[in-house]
């Protein structure tokens, strides 16, 4: 019947049209947030309940479920790479230097596998639970709460040396993070966002004690921090002391997602070079959104929401892609 509406050669054209938005927008990169829906309708709830057992435990686990999905998707996009042990055939994320002794809350992710197996076996990518648990970490912490698109399959390899090259770091300058951010597509409200969620969890001194003694080789302390709060830190981090030493990202509520993180970088009390350049940096475009974001709080929760699903979109494996992986340590049948 269709010969009435299509001479051959507009159904030629027609043809070449449909293949050209399917090479422009492939249909294996979808993620849905009902992907689950009729193998593990129940996986959000499973993954809540554990992460809120490992919060009533710990209370940093929150911050660093966040950090653990974060680092993850820079390197090669979310795809569980980052939770690979070390194998004949595999040099771990973990050990890379952005990583190693500081990424934390693998056994958590292991302890949601292990739930989630018992319910929907071979069903759940470690890469969704990931995903899933920062969801669970922000809004069980007082944050924001989003429905988290799912489809992820796990990788089959890990790059150490990307980790090493991809990853912000806290020494970095604006233009530098800025430009990691968009290498794999986050903008500047992406990364003022995504930068609030240290508005809870812990930095290790040696993240930040150059700021306090030797700030860009000058001997002397950044200037952009307030000085009581630069004394503050100097007393827990002192010069030459234990670098593995915490404190807290946000003095004033440290276990707690709110906007108090960027009312911090207003005062010049930003713990991390990374996260005061956001506010200091003469000129910068990241200076509005910080004002923005420390005067509404729902304004902050509805871009990190919005921030963590396009950070959760950086090239995830779908399909017949990857696999879905029975350990989350461990690629099948290694």
């Amino acid at each position: 019947m269709f010969s009435s509406f299509f001479s051959s050669s507009s159904y030629l054209v027609l043809v070449a049209i449909t293949i050209a938005v399917l090479t422009l927008y492939p249909s294996n990169a979808q993620l849905s947030t009902t992907f689950y829906a009729s193998t593990c309708s129940n996986v959000s709830s499973i993954v809540r309940t554990v992460v809120q057992s490992a919060l009533n435990s710990d209370s940093r686990i929150g911050a660093s479920l966040i950090r653990l999905h974060f680092h993850d998707c820079f390197v090669d996009g979310c795809d569980a790479s980052l939770l690979l042990d070390n194998s004949g055939s595999i040099q771990s994320e973990k050990d890379a230097i952005p990583n190693k002794g500081s990424v934390r809350g693998y056994d958590i992710i292991d302890n949601i596998k292990t739930a989630v197996e018992n319910q929907c076996s071979g069903v759940v990518s470690c890469a969704d639970i990931v995903a899933l648990a920062a969801e669970s970490s922000a809004s069980l912490s007082g944050g924001p709460s989003w429905n988290v698109p799912l489809g992820r399959r796990d990788s089959l390899t890990a790059n150490q040396a990307g980790a090493n090259s991809a990853l912000p770091v806290p020494f970095e300058d604006l233009a530098t993070i800025t430009s990691k951010f968009s290498a794999v597509g986050l903008d500047t409200t992406d990364l003022v966002a995504l930068s609030g969620a240290h508005t809870f969890g812990r930095a290790q001194c040696s993240t930040f004690s150059s700021r306090l003694y030797n700030f860009n080789g000058t001997n002397n302390p950044d200037p952009t921090l307030d000085s009581s709060y630069l004394t503050t830190l100097q007393q827990t981090c002192p010069q030459n002391g234990d670098g593995t030493v915490l404190t807290d990202l946000d003095p004033s509520s440290a276990d707690t997602f709110d906007k108090n993180y960027f009312a911090n970088l207003q005062n010049n009390k930003g713990l991390l070079q990374s996260d005061q350049e956001l506010f200091s940096t003469a000129g910068a475009a990241t200076v509005s959104i910080v004002n923005s974001f420390s005067s509404d709080q729902s304004a902050f929760f509805t871009s990190f929401a919005q921030s963590m699903i396009n950070m959760g979109n950086i090239s995830p494996l779908t399909g017949s892609n990857g696999e879905i992986r029975a350990d989350c340590k461990k690629v099948n049948g290694s």
